[in-house]
């Protein structure tokens, strides 16, 4: 029995609920579940302005949104301001193998885009949303990357609701309008390091949209355009649409959240057949009731075999 075997044979006793298989290779803890309830639907302020900057054509375009950072903190996220806490630990941890495969030198998994990341669920409100945007803060916090968040679940556009940019411009625009580029879309924040890509308007097609040449080309864009920067895809849940699984195969690593206690075995079963075995796959357990230390967190490594 692998280590990740063994891990998640851990978690089913501890939750009652996950089991299933991954093979692990190699095998690497990626952190500690996120033990807070996932975020109520109170929208954070945010203010957007177009932002100049002659040096750079992409700066001109873009747009710059400010962030109540306090508002967020209130409502359970990191922000930059936060101090050291269990969920500041914890994505620590989450972080730390996903960089690594990113970006060190001796990865070789033969996956491309490493860089892009992709965090989804077997169902909806498990979680994902507040584990993508929590994720995003503390890869910001690195002093040497940048992140972009994209909000990729267009039917459910968690991320934009919480940070308040409906109206804006986004991902759906981006795909439906050929003139459109990506500074046009993407807004820049009072966090530093950080960038984030609405979901965009309202289609009757949206999610269709995730699925066609231009999603294709998008990912593939973000992928080269900048070597420090991490991409992070909030996308739908795995059993919830198709267009998810079409999303992970645009990716290099995936991150599944898996809430303790309400996601059945079966769904997480189900989930994971629809990811290509050449895909990082990583789990995280969120919405633990207790710990159950450091070692059986969560786990990391090629799902398959």
């Amino acid at each position: 029995m692998s280590t990740i075997e063994k891990a998640l044979e851990k978690l089913r006793q501890s939750s009652g609920q996950l089991a299933g298989k991954v093979a692990a290779a190699p095998a690497k803890a990626v952190g500690a579940p996120v033990v807070m309830p996932d975020p109520s639907g109170n929208s954070v302020s945010a203010q957007h302005s177009a932002e100049t900057a002659p040096s750079s054509s992409a700066a001109k375009n873009s747009h710059r949104m400010v962030l109540d950072l306090l508002r967020l903190e209130k409502m359970g996220f990191l922000t930059p301001e936060s101090g050291r806490s269990q969920l500041a630990e914890e994505m620590r941890h989450i972080k730390r193998p996903l960089l690594l495969n990113a970006f060190g030198d001796h990865v070789d998994f033969g996956s491309n885009n490493l860089n892009l990341i992709m965090v989804t669920s077997s169902r909806p409100g498990e979680g994902k949303t507040y584990t993508s945007l929590n994720l995003a803060m503390s890869i910001a916090k690195e002093r040497d990357k940048t992140v972009l968040l994209v909000d990729a679940d267009v039917a459910k556009p968690g991320v934009t609701r919480v940070l308040n940019m409906e109206s804006a411009k986004g991902l759906v625009d981006y795909l439906l309008d050929d003139t459109l580029s990506i500074p046009d879309v993407m807004m820049r924040t009072n966090v530093p390091n950080l960038r984030f890509i609405p979901a965009g308007k309202r289609h009757i097609h949206s999610t269709e949209l995730l699925t066609s040449e231009n999603m294709k080309q998008l990912t593939e864009e973000l992928a080269t355009r900048y070597p420090d920067r991490v991409v992070i895809f909030d996308s739908p849940p795995l059993l919830a649409t198709s267009e998810a699984s079409v999303v992970a195969e645009l990716v290099g690593q995936i991150v599944m959240v898996v809430e303790a206690e309400q996601t059945s075995s079966d769904e997480v079963r189900e989930a994971l057949s629809l990811i290509a075995e050449n895909k990082i796959l990583g789990l995280i357990l969120n919405k633990a009731r207790g710990s159950f230390g450091t070692d059986y967190y969560g786990y990391y490594g090629k799902y398959g075999e």
